[in-house]
């Protein structure tokens, strides 16, 4: 019989709504909503315990259930107040407040972003290295057994033809003392008439 997996309910945000699945684990979840990246990890998702909310996503497991994250007015409210827009135009020459032969600033320049710099190798070479040393390592702990097998086996075949040499010997030697010992009790017999 097979057993059932206890599934847990987890929610994400997706847009204006939570995002609602009953799953095995947190990768499942994952799957089902569709993420490459760890939103558990990222505090953007998490396990559901009010029995209401878990309710539907239990009676359709693996299924993405979507609602709505408050009102339409609750969620205008929410918005963050308008601000007004920078400008980072530079005043052209032709501005009216602008002195003739006056000099136009130079806006500042940002400082662009570092670059993140690019995954190290190393650890995964480290595991490739370490791989392909247990391989070699490996190939020849088969071949010295293989070897090893090969001398067993001519051994074998040596112990073999030695004991079937030895064996006829033997019983050569047996019927040779057995015809003896038979002639010797027939002159036995003869003599004792």
């Amino acid at each position: 019989m097979a057993r059932k997996q206890k599934l847990k309910v987890y929610r994400t945000p997706i847009g204006f709504h939570d995002a609602y699945v009953a799953a095995p684990s947190q990768k499942a979840a994952l799957a089902a909503w569709g993420s490459d990246a760890d939103l558990f990890a990222r505090g953007v998702a998490d396990v559901v315990t009010d029995p209401e909310l878990t309710r539907e996503p239990l009676e359709n497991p693996g299924e993405v259930i979507k609602r709505l994250r408050g009102s339409a007015d609750e969620q205008l409210a929410a918005l963050p107040p308008d601000r007004p827009k920078k400008t980072t135009a530079r005043p052209s020459s032709r501005d009216p407040g602008r002195r003739p032969n006056e000099e136009v600033p130079a806006l500042p320049k940002r400082a662009k972003a570092k670059p993140k710099p690019r995954p190290s190798r190393a650890a995964l070479e480290r595991a490739e290295q370490r791989l392909a040393a247990l391989t070699e390592r490996q190939r020849k702990e088969d071949e010295a057994l293989a070897e090893r097998e090969r001398a067993l086996e001519r051994e074998r075949r040596r112990l073999d033809s030695e004991h079937e040499r030895d064996r006829r010997a033997a019983e050569r030697a047996v019927e040779k003392e057995r015809d003896e010992h038979a002639d010797a009790i027939r002159r036995w017999v003869e003599s004792q008439t």
